[in-house]
C-alpha cells in the first residue's frame, strides 16, 4: 500500500539534523501531481482543472509515492543529508522516515491542501543547485519535469520518481522504489551512467479535445541504467494502422450482450470503438454494452458505479516503448475497479510492432497498490490481429 503521511506530529516537525559532510540530495515533491488521474482529467496542469480536480473528490499522491523511493535510501543513514521543500514538497517525507534534512526553500502555500504551484518547484530546485547538491530527486509528471528543466537545466543530475497522469518523459525510473534504488547506486559510488534525455510533455487542453500533441521542452541530466529507467513514449506506427483495425474486428466479433465493456486509452483500444461507430475519447476511458457508447470518459466513481452492476470486460493496450498496462494514464481504472472486473476479464490489445518496441520484456503495472499488481500478474493472452494471439508476461513493477 502507498504509505500515509498523516501520523507526522508537530513535534517531529522541529526536528533538523544535519551532518556537514554528508553528501546532499535534493528532494522536490510536487504535492498535486497526478492528482487528476483518478477523477478523469488526464492532468492536474492549470489552476482552473486543479481545482476541478478537488471538486471531484481528487487527493494528493505524489507525497506518498515520494515515501516509497525514500525508504530505499534509509541504509544510507547518516552519510546523506536532504535539502527540501518545506511541508509536503519534501519536509514531512524527511521527518517520517528520520531523515537528517534541511529546509532550503519554504513555500507561502502549504498551510492548505494542493495549494502549491510550478513557481514553487523551480524555486525550491534554485535553491537546491545553488546549496549544492549531488543529485535532485523529484517527485510529479512530464509538467514537473519541465518545472525542474527551467531551474536547472542540465547542470544538476536529476532523477525523477513517477507520480503524475501521464509520463512520457524517459527522466523518470520505472516506479518511485526503482527511483530510490538507483539514487543509492548514484550516492554508493557505483555511480551510473550519466546521460541527457528528453523533458516531453502532452497539450492537456488538446488531449482534452482528443488530440495528441507533444513538444521537446529540453534535455536533462539523468543517472542511467536500463533496467530502472523507462523509456521514452513511442507513438504506434502509421504501419500498425492495418493491425489495429484487425484486432478491433476480432474484439467485436466475440462480444457478449448484455456484457459491459470499458475501453481503456490509446489508438489500439479506440479502433475497436471506431469500428462500431462510436466517437469515443482517445486519452479517456469508455464503456460499451451491446456494441454501444452507455458511458464516455469516466472517472474511477463513474466506473465502480457500472462495473458493480453488471458483467463486466476490461480492454486495455499497453503504452508504446514503455510497456505500462495499468498505471500510466489509466489511473481511473484503480485498485477497487480492478477487483470488481476480475483478473479473468481483462483483454488486452498490442499490435505486433508494439510489441516488438518491448523487446521480450514483461508488460508493467503500477496501480498504487502492491497486492493489487501481485494478484494481476503472470501470463496473458494479447490479441495481435485477427483470430492472432500471443502469451505476454505482465508484472508488478
Amino acid at each position: 500500500m502507498v504509505p500515509d503521511l498523516a501520523t507526522v506530529s508537530e513535534e517531529s516537525q522541529s526536528r533538523v539534523a544535519v551532518n556537514m559532510n554528508a553528501k546532499k540530495l535534493g528532494l522536490v515533491v510536487n504535492p498535486i501531481a497526478g492528482m487528476g488521474g483518478r477523477v478523469g482529467l488526464k492532468g492536474t496542469d492549470g489552476k482552473e482543472i486543479l481545482a476541478e480536480a478537488i471538486r471531484k473528490g481528487a487527493t494528493e499522491a505524489a507525497p506518498s509515492l515520494a515515501l516509497l523511493a525514500l525508504r530505499e535510501l534509509l541504509p544510507l543513514g547518516g552519510s546523506l543529508t536532504v535539502l527540501c521543500a518545506s511541508g509536503d514538497m519534501g519536509e514531512n517525507q524527511c521527518i517520517a522516515l528520520g531523515f537528517a534534512y534541511e529546509v532550503v526553500y519554504h513555500s507561502d502555500h502549504v498551510s492548505g491542501p494542493c495549494q502549491t504551484d510550478e513557481q514553487d518547484t523551480i524555486k525550491a530546485a534554485r535553491e537546491m543547485e545553488r546549496a549544492g547538491v549531488d543529485l535532485i530527486l523529484f517527485a510529479g509528471g512530464d509538467g514537473t519535469a519541465r518545472n525542474i528543466y527551467t531551474a536547472v537545466e542540465n547542470r544538476v543530475p536529476v532523477l525523477g520518481i513517477p507520480a503524475g497522469v501521464k509520463i512520457h518523459s524517459p527522466v523518470y525510473a520505472n516506479s518511485p522504489k526503482k527511483a530510490g534504488q538507483l539514487a543509492v547506486e548514484y550516492f554508493q559510488g557505483t555511480r551510473p551512467t550519466l546521460r541527457l534525455e528528453e523533458v516531453v510533455d502532452l497539450d492537456e487542453e488538446a488531449l482534452r479535445n482528443g488530440e495528441m500533441r507533444t513538444s521537446l521542452f529540453g534535455y536533462l541530466q539523468v543517472p542511467y541504467k536500463h533496467a530502472f529507467m523507462q523509456n521514452k513514449k513511442a507513438p504506434t506506427p502509421l504501419s500498425d494502422g492495418e493491425a489495429q483495425v484487425a484486432i478491433a474486428l476480432d474484439v467485436i466479433d466475440h462480444m457478449e450482450d448484455g456484457v459491459r465493456y470499458v475501453i481503456g486509452p490509446g489508438t489500439t483500444t479506440k479502433a475497436v470503438l471506431s469500428a462500431l461507430g462510436i466517437e469515443g475519447t482517445l486519452m479517456g476511458v469508455d464503456v460499451i454494452e451491446n456494441r454501444k457508447l452507455l458511458a464516455r470518459d469516466c472517472d474511477e466513481r463513474q466506473l465502480l458505479a457500472l462495473v458493480e452492476t453488471g458483467k463486466t470486460k476490461l480492454i486495455l493496450t499497453p503504452t508504446g516503448g514503455q510497456g505500462y498496462l495499468l498505471g500510466r494514464g489509466n489511473q481511473q481504472i484503480s485498485p477497487a475497479v480492478l477487483k470488481c472486473i476480475g483478473k479473468e476479464n481483462i483483454m488486452i490489445l498490442a499490435t505486433d510492432g508494439k510489441l516488438v518496441q518491448q523487446g521480450g520484456r514483461p508488460l508493467l503495472l503500477f496501480t498504487g497498490d502492491r497486492e493489487t499488481d501481485v494478484r494481476l500478474s503472470g501470463y496473458f493472452k494479447v490479441k495481435t490481429g485477427y483470430h492472432s494471439e500471443v502469451m505476454v508476461l505482465a508484472k508488478a513493477d
